[in-house]
């Protein structure tokens, strides 16, 4: 990597001559002419790279169909199989003995599994399935920690065409009811318990909390993974150990060849209400850009060791470990553990363990390792041989220009490039990202679009505003991954991504952006909507509101926000109304734990609000409007200077301060 090339107000880091001659796209002309070419022909340049990427059961005859937009469909009359394309494929081709799977548990124990190996392993889950009555079009939620197993469940839904949705392991029973009912699963494949930082954490307890709820009736089985012998209740009739269920299947099984347009999978995301929205997946598309930004993005090779830290809980995990690496026959590692146990330098020593050579994580987990090094030398990166590393890269959420230039020169040697890749869940894949051999970087961008997604920065009557003026993130035409409706609720997904305001015609991703006046580089601004990016984990304001309200006893209204953080980039903040006299000093320090606790059972640990402040009453115009903007200003711990004249009761605002 060359030295930094500045400007008068921009840091540009030009990729290395070495990088660029071996990379799968080579120089800005290589890019330029990918994106020329997708202007010259969209649905030729997409349906040039399925053919080249995919194997099809069924060639497709169409790349694109807009009869129906904004539900797009793309090689609709196309067949094919995700488990094919990730596993069969590639032991056809002779990687049947290469090692698909580093597994690294909490403990720091190691197995591996081969291409061969993981094969059997998903068709005797998939078998195991299928006796139980599970088949094409049968929905089934995975509720299990990173695991060879919960990558091979999701895998063996795959292989028999039926449609999972993975629920993260720290979600609450509440949460996970609610997703089981949305998704009218019919199984659930889970495990005894997690295991991280050296601590058991149920799981098995949970989904029986859950189904015990109503809403969950039509769960006919539950397939448990033993994990580590955790005390566990099982239900007659209903629940299977997933060990005896496989011992008898056979380790081979015909895939189910789908159309492409059928749903691979359903994922939960945050909404601006209180519902989560089930993003539905297709088989087809969104193979092929799982595939395809592995092979641009990470420029994945044959001897890479690919590391993504996410859990499988979330899209990352989806995308960059159950199915774009393995879709490419690369070798990669799943890791059970959280970055800090045994210490903060579990990530180096396992990237040294392993030489590891694609690092991809999110900038939270940067942020706090930064602490941690800064506070230790035995956990800063220079006490660990990262010298394996070629390419790094950030996920979840903006990286401010500190942590990039840390990451870039501690983490990877000032030699590595960092891909910056700004994408979500419902978009499947990377949509603005370097490309490792060809983008100059800037810390704290995202650069330019991938090759042939086309982006813009617009008004809110859509119009498109010139570079250099901050506007509403967009995108101008349908793209092989992205969403294709929000599960049982096609009318929220068009007002959620193609509103009225824009006619329809323009993808709304829920962001606002800016583009350098210059490089025509997109920076993210943030959110536009009341949805939180927290660690890199989207939740709705409302959502949270709702966990706080739910509180009947104490709680009679609440007001959620966000403000920044350092280490997690947004913290959610409280404002509560309660049912009693206002409480001080360790009284309300008590009720913040108890409503914070509600919080966590409700939904998960990981919505807990970092700060709960107590009023009598929340700030509102005459009309009963909240005006959240002064609820923003005071959790960010700024003076009001903003007009307060609209305000019912502005000595509200004085209540307000203290934060617990």
């Amino acid at each position: 990597m060359t030295q930094a090339e500045n400007t008068p107000d921009t840091k540009i880091y030009q990729p290395s001559e070495a990088f660029v001659a071996n990379a799968a796209v080579s120089g800005m002309a290589a890019y330029e002419a990918l994106c020329a070419k997708a202007e010259a022909d969209y649905e030729g340049y997409w349906a040039d790279l399925a053919r080249e990427l995919i194997s099809w059961k069924t060639p497709f005859t169409k790349a694109l169909n807009q009869a129906e937009a904004p539900f797009f469909k793309w090689f609709e009359d196309g067949t094919l199989n995700a488990s094919y394309n990730c596993l069969d494929r590639n032991v056809e081709r002779g990687l049947g003995d290469k090692t698909a799977i580093i597994f690294e548990a909490d403990g720091g124990e190691v197995t591996k599994v081969t291409y061969s190996e993981l094969l059997a392993k998903t068709c005797q889950i998939a078998n195991g399935l299928k006796s139980l009555g599970v088949g094409k079009g049968d929905r089934v939620v995975i509720y299990i920690a990173m695991s060879i197993d919960g990558v091979a469940a999701m895998q063996a839904c795959a292989r028999i065409g039926a449609t999972h949705s993975v629920v993260f392991g720290g979600f609450s029973a509440q949460s996970l009811r609610d997703r089981i009912e949305d998704t009218g699963a019919k199984a659930v494949i889970t495990a005894d318990c997690q295991v991280r930082g050296g601590k058991k954490l149920p799981l098995k307890a949970i989904v029986d909390e859950a189904l015990a709820m109503p809403g969950c009736e039509k769960i006919e089985k539950v397939l448990v993974v033993n994990r580590a012998d955790a005390a566990v209740t099982m239900k007659d009739g209903r629940d299977v150990w997933m060990h005896e269920l496989v011992a008898s299947q056979p380790d081979t099984c015909e895939p189910e060849w789908v159309d492409a347009e059928h749903p691979l999978f359903l994922l939960y995301t945050s909404g601006s209400t209180g519902k989560p929205k089930g993003v539905q997946h297709c088989t087809g598309g969104y193979l092929l850009h799982a595939a395809l930004t592995c092979k641009w993005t990470f420029d994945l090779k044959q001897d890479d060791v690919f590391w993504c830290t996410a859990d499988i809980g979330w899209v990352t995990g989806h995308t960059y470990i159950t199915y774009g690496p393995l879709a490419l026959g690369g070798t990669e590692i799943v890791f059970e553990g959280v970055p800090t146990y045994p210490d903060a330098g579990r990530f180096w020593k396992m990237i040294q363990d392993h030489k590891v050579s694609i690092f991809y994580t999110a900038p939270t987990a940067i942020r706090s390792l930064i602490k941690a090094a800064e506070s230790n030398d035995a956990v800063h990166p220079k006490s660990y041989d990262l010298s394996s590393l070629r390419l790094l890269g950030s996920v979840g959420e903006p990286i401010n220009p500190a942590a990039w230039e840390w990451y870039y020169q501690h983490v990877g040697g000032s030699r590595c490039p960092i891909v910056d890749t700004f994408w979500q869940t419902e978009t499947g894949g990377h949509m603005i990202t370097p490309l490792p051999g060809a983008t100059p970087m800037v810390p704290g961008s995202c650069t330019l679009p991938f090759p042939g997604i086309q982006f813009a920065v617009v008004d809110e009557t859509g119009n498109e505003l010139p570079w250099g003026k901050g506007g509403i993130l967009v995108c101008k035409k349908p793209w092989p991954s992205m969403i294709r409706t929000i599960w049982g609720d096609p009318e929220r997904f068009k007002k959620s991504y193609y509103p009225e305001d824009f006619k329809g015609q323009l993808y709304l991703a829920g962001d606002g952006a800016i583009r350098d006046a210059k490089t025509g580089y997109f920076t993210i601004t943030g959110r536009i909507d009341d949805v939180l990016n927290v660690s890199g984990h989207r939740m709705g304001t409302m959502e949270i509101e709702s966990a706080l309200v739910s509180c009947t006893d104490l709680v009679a209204e609440a007001a959620v926000v966000g403000r920044p953080d350092e280490t997690t980039g947004e913290a959610v903040c409280a404002f509560v109304v309660l049912k009693r006299p206002l409480p001080s000093g360790d009284e309300a320090k008590a009720i913040a734990k108890q409503l914070r606790d509600h919080v966590g059972r409700e939904i998960g640990p990981i919505a807990k609000p970092k700060d709960i402040r107590f009023g009598e009453n929340l700030p509102k115009t005459r009309s009963g409007k909240i005006m959240r903007r002064l609820l923003r200003s005071l959790a960010k711990g700024e003076a009001i200077t903003q007009d307060t004249s609209t305000l019912e009761n502005p000595a509200i605002l004085g209540q307000l301060g203290q934060a617990y």
